[in-house]
């Protein structure tokens, strides 16, 4: 009798008796659930809703009242300028990831190696905090077309004129009907010719007080002496406006610096350079006939620097403000990958003669690999994303060459296009193209997490 009552009680309660086991899987399944429940309430309210209307919505026309199928869908690809997005999105996503990730990876090795490793890093770091707004704005006036305004600009600037020297009057014109031809900003002719002791009065207008040379003097009347060539280049405008014009009055000075070649059919025989006094002879000419030429890098405007917000350089300049916020957030992440490769297989492969560099690509680099592409797909999901930057950067003249899918999609919608049908439409591409990248993300956390 012991043993059947033993037998009974392992084998667990009565049949119809509520099993105790069963009923705490239960509370805590619902425990869960009750946690879990505004989570998927606002994830369904936020994102669930939206994707399956902006589904449904993609599926009608602009005004929404007539079905028209996937006549949307096939519109993306007959819109130029829909395309044009696609490609530069296309850009975005090969270029960006790829340098941040690259960057990201030689200076989480360099910081290493770096005394204040952790003031860099911070440095590096620190854009991340500045949202895409603020760096859109900071990132529009640095690449400002006026040197005054865009520091990019005035750093080009100053480093061409270092090379070749601007234009000595670039504002200066002709007088007119006084002997010499040309349109503006030159090259401007003698309408005579001229031979040996005959002197050629230039005179010029349009030079501000404020952009005559410190070195200029007062203008030379003396003409050149018998069997010389030359003349005078001056401004011919004198304090008061009591001079004569094409006449050097007294108080008004020469142009100093400026080019002048004599030619005789159409071809520089000879060039010279005027004085402080705006004066100039020419060696080695005979004969009559001479003519003489200012040529137009006299008058050439001043170097205005790189357009960087024109149509041919836009989404590359975008896109070096987005590796600006950005390499920082690769940086760190790669740093993080790098501080847990076993310092062991790097000493063994220093004490067997290895280069830092055989190092760094035979050693680093393969033991980086999963979370280099962790970095680069994370990367690839936000680029494809990107908005701010190209909303706020790109000048609305040149905003269609810099528009990406986001920005399209926002245009056709809201930004006049008023076509939500499209606009849906774009949506549903632009989710369908980040979807196989978040789940290839979320495999790789999986794996490793496992």
């Amino acid at each position: 009798m012991a043993d059947t009552h033993t037998t009974r009680a392992a084998a667990g309660p009565r049949r119809g008796a509520p099993d105790p086991r069963r009923g705490a899987r239960r509370r805590r399944r619902l425990i869960a659930v009750a946690f879990v429940l505004p989570a998927l309430l606002l994830l369904g309210a936020l994102v669930v809703y939206p994707v399956a209307f902006s589904v449904g919505r993609s599926l009608f026309d602009a005004s929404g009242d007539r079905f028209v199928g996937a006549g949307n869908y096939a519109e993306i690809f007959r819109d130029p300028a829909t395309l044009k997005a696609i490609r530069n999105s296309t850009v975005w996503v090969v270029v960006a990831p790829s340098l941040l990730t690259g960057l990201g990876l030689v200076l989480a090795v360099l910081t290493e190696k770096v005394r204040w490793a952790t003031a860099f890093k911070l440095v590096l770091f620190l854009p991340m905090a500045v949202s895409f707004l603020a760096a859109g704005i900071i990132f529009r006036l640095a690449y400002e077309q006026d040197p005054d305004r865009g520091v990019l600009n005035a750093v080009v600037t100053e480093v061409h004129d270092v090379f070749e020297a601007p234009a000595a009057f670039p504002t200066a014109r002709a007088r007119e009907g006084q002997g010499l031809t040309g349109g503006a900003g030159g090259p401007y002719t003698t309408s005579a010719a001229h031979g040996p002791g005959d002197p050629a009065a230039l005179g010029f207008v349009g030079v501000a007080p404020e952009d005559m040379p410190g070195d200029a003097a007062a203008a030379s009347a003396a003409p050149p002496d018998a069997g010389e060539f030359g003349g005078v280049v001056w401004l011919d405008f004198a304090p008061g406006g009591k001079g004569t014009p094409g006449k050097v009055d007294p108080g008004e000075k020469g142009l100093p610096g400026m080019t002048v070649e004599a030619v005789r059919d159409g071809k520089a025989v000879a060039t010279a350079t005027t004085a402080a006094d705006g004066s100039f002879r020419f060696d080695g000419l005979d004969g009559d006939g001479w003519v003489y030429r200012l040529p137009a890098a006299n008058f050439a405007p001043p170097y205005a620097g790189v357009s960087w917000l024109g149509p041919a350089l836009v989404t590359p300049a975008i896109i070096g403000a987005y590796l600006w916020v950005w390499t920082g957030f690769a940086m760190v992440l790669i740093g993080a990958g790098l501080a847990s490769i076993p310092r062991d297989a790097l000493e063994a492969a220093r004490m067997d003669g290895a280069s830092e560099g055989q190092i760094f690509r035979r050693i680093t680099v393969p033991l980086l690999a999963p979370v280099l592409t962790v970095v680069f797909v994370t990367l690839v999901i936000n680029v494809m994303k990107v908005f701010d930057l190209v909303w706020i950067i790109a000048p609305g003249p040149v905003q269609e060459e810099a528009g990406v899918l986001a920005t399209r999609m926002w245009l056709v919608s809201f930004g006049g296009g008023n076509d939500q049908g499209l606009g849906s439409a774009l949506a549903v591409l632009l989710l369908l193209l980040v979807v196989p990248a978040m789940i290839f993300n979320i495999r790789r956390f999986r794996r490793s997490g496992a």
